[in-house]
């Protein structure tokens, strides 16, 4: 993914252009290279210093047949002068490649919205592959949306014809040239974009001068072409923001960020173990670049060893981290119950993605709700944080962080396929401004010896680095005598380690802070409640919605588990409780369940995330 950082000036900050946002979306064969584009695109809209959001959307298929609406791969850019939470509902602009991208996203796009279709793809053998009868370029099926179609294939061809290159290499080029169109439309900067061409074919020039020749042909296109119609350039202003540096992020860009910052304010070496699945591979991947942060990054064989090797690092007086998604976190849970028992600090990072079993690998659900609060043998209790963008996840990653070390008990982070993957601004921050919370080792046994489960106020036992002098101990997965550590099966001991451990993770409650409105006031009609990527549909939805006097308030979570210690009084002053999840009602359960609340669900299971209508007509239901 393309990132981009800007300095945004005090003329930009007090700027107020009138609100604008324009949501394209980029569609083709997988092989087309739409994500490339929507990220470098998106990387012009941050310099622009447009607010923006994302929504990348690909195949699970590692390569599709080419031409087919299962191959197809989008990717969404919600962008303005406003404030940006969403990837927005429905497109305005379409750019589809060929006509499968067509079929798959044309219903999609809003009515007057407009169509570039790549006419040079639209030949018999496509169209039939795309489940097409006649040619929906040239008959009236199209007739809803505005349309624009060129041969960019053969556009493209012409453009770098002087380079020498093979057709397939050349057609290669296509999302270049559809790039600099869509750069023209919206009035960007190509020179970043041909700095980056330049350094990532350093070793193939030949390659970045033609797609170089590429991105300007599009340009010039969009310039001399004078066409009568929708193709117009427009220009959209800057958003409001304060002044900073301000960076795109994606999801696993931010927690790996926020990982590696929490490492810092513990005083700690991070060790993350991993292996490899969609959509958590990222922060593996990320990680690793980060070595001179003290970071040890390990591709491990499986998802089993993955943990242990990070709980093995946790002992010897790391920071464990490992990472995964919903299949793989199933895969971790014996390993999870020993990091429990053992109650050593790890940081397990879930990026949810559509089950169950193999599910939908490229697809974002919320449906792991359930596993990270109950999914373990036993009772074993672990506290639970969920980010609701790409942005906060930084800070949700640093919480995980101090929860992990100062009670000395994994924690579970969860975000989601769309989190990891989406992009949006983050203003960097200064970390002057947070609060280090370094980590105390025992280290020279306390007067009346050494009891590696003896616990402090807050529950949590000391923890001992291997080989220090005197404070040689044992841990396992057997049952612990209290205090000593020693194995000890006796039912009192068994019911008095459970009591303890839960007692530990509940008394976080304590150390959290209350559950606050985020849009609205204590107490009405309605609440919306979400926890993690629905945020910003929500957010918006409720805004809408009081903006024509309806009395509806959203309250969004991050501490999953334990909950804030005022949210059942804080639920209980609203009428109704609506509950918007991408699962079957995950989080509706457990708000029944400890606050015996009538909290109603909303759910999508689609593998898409919510639209902003959606909940906007799921509240006029409510309170009609």
């Amino acid at each position: 993914m393309a990132t981009a950082a800007h300095q945004l000036t005090h003329e930009e900050a007090s700027a107020h252009p009138p609100a604008e946002s324009v949501v394209v979306r980029f569609a083709g064969d997988s092989g087309d290279g739409m994500q490339l584009t929507g990220g470098q695109f998106t990387l012009s809209t941050a310099l622009a210093g447009n607010d923006l959001a994302t929504f990348p959307d690909f195949p699970a298929e590692i390569r599709a047949p080419q031409g087919t609406t299962f191959g197809v791969s989008a990717f969404q850019i919600n962008f303005g002068s406003t404030d940006i939470e969403t990837a927005g509902d429905a497109p305005d602009v379409l750019v589809a490649m060929n006509p499968a991208a067509l079929k798959v996203n044309v219903n999609q796009l809003k009515d007057g919205g407009l169509i570039i279709a790549d006419e040079g793809e639209f030949g018999a053998r496509n169209l039939a592959k795309a489940g097409y009868e006649t040619n929906p370029l040239e008959d009236d099926s199209l007739g809803r949306w505005q349309l624009l179609k060129f041969n960019i294939s053969q556009l493209t061809l012409d453009a770098v014809k002087p380079f020498g290159l093979g057709n397939k290499e050349a057609l290669r080029c296509k999302n270049m040239w559809t790039l600099g169109l869509a750069l023209w439309m919206f009035d960007r900067d190509r020179e970043p974009l041909i700095q980056w061409l330049k350094e990532k074919f350093a070793k193939a020039p030949t390659l970045a001068e033609a797609n170089i020749a590429a991105l300007n042909a599009g340009h010039a296109y969009g310039e001399t072409a004078e066409l009568a119609g929708p193709l117009k350039q427009h220009h959209i202003a800057a958003a409001p923001a304060e002044p900073g540096l301000y960076r795109t992020v994606t999801g696993a860009e931010s927690i790996s960020l926020g990982l590696v910052a929490g490492a810092q304010l513990a005083g700690l070496p991070m060790f993350f173990g991993g292996y490899p699945i969609t959509p958590a591979s990222a922060i593996l991947h990320h990680l690793s670049r980060l070595k001179e942060y003290d970071v040890t990054t390990f591709q491990a064989e499986d998802e089993i060893a993955a943990i242990c090797s990070a709980i093995g690092a946790s002992y010897a007086g790391k920071l464990g981290v490992t990472s995964s998604s919903g299949p793989g976190i199933a895969l971790k849970g014996e390993a999870m119950g020993l990091a429990i028992i053992t109650e050593l600090p790890l940081v397990i990072v879930n990026s949810q993605r559509g089950g169950p079993s193999t599910g939908l690998p490229t697809k974002t659900e919320q449906s792991d709700l359930y596993q990270a609060v109950y999914g373990r043998n036993g009772d074993a209790p672990m506290p639970v944080i969920a980010a609701r963008s790409p942005a906060d996840a930084f800070d949700c990653a640093i919480e995980a962080v101090r929860i992990a070390t100062r009670y000395m008990t994994p924690v579970m982070l969860l975000t989601d396929g769309y989190i990891a993957n989406a992009a949006e601004p983050w203003r960097v921050p200064d970390m002057s401004g947070y609060t280090p919370f370094p980590v105390q080792f025992l280290e020279q046994a306390p007067e009346g010896g050494f009891q590696p489960y003896a616990r402090d106020e807050k529950l949590a036992r000391p923890w001992v680095k291997p080989g220090t002098p005197g404070l040689l101990h044992r841990i396992g997965g057997i049952e612990k005598a209290n205090l000593t550590g020693n194995i000890d099966y006796s039912p009192a001991n068994h019911q008095l380690m459970t009591d303890l451990r839960s007692e530990k993770v509940l008394g976080i409650a304590d150390d959290i802070p209350d559950q606050e409105v985020t849009l609205g006031e204590e107490g009405g009609k309605l609440a919306i409640v979400g926890w993690g990527s629905t945020f910003g549909p929500i957010h918006q939805a409720v805004r809408r919605q009081r903006m024509r006097g309806r009395d509806v308030h959203h309250i969004h979570m991050r501490h999953i588990w334990p909950m804030p210690r005022n949210l059942g009084v804080l639920l209980k002053g609203y009428e109704r409780i609506l509950v918007p999840e991408m699962n079957t009602g995950q989080l509706k359960t457990v708000l029944r369940d400890q606050f015996l609340v009538d909290a109603k669900p909303l759910n999508k299971v689609s593998g898409q995330p919510f639209r902003i209508s959606e909940i906007e007509d799921a509240i006029e239901r409510a309170l009609a």
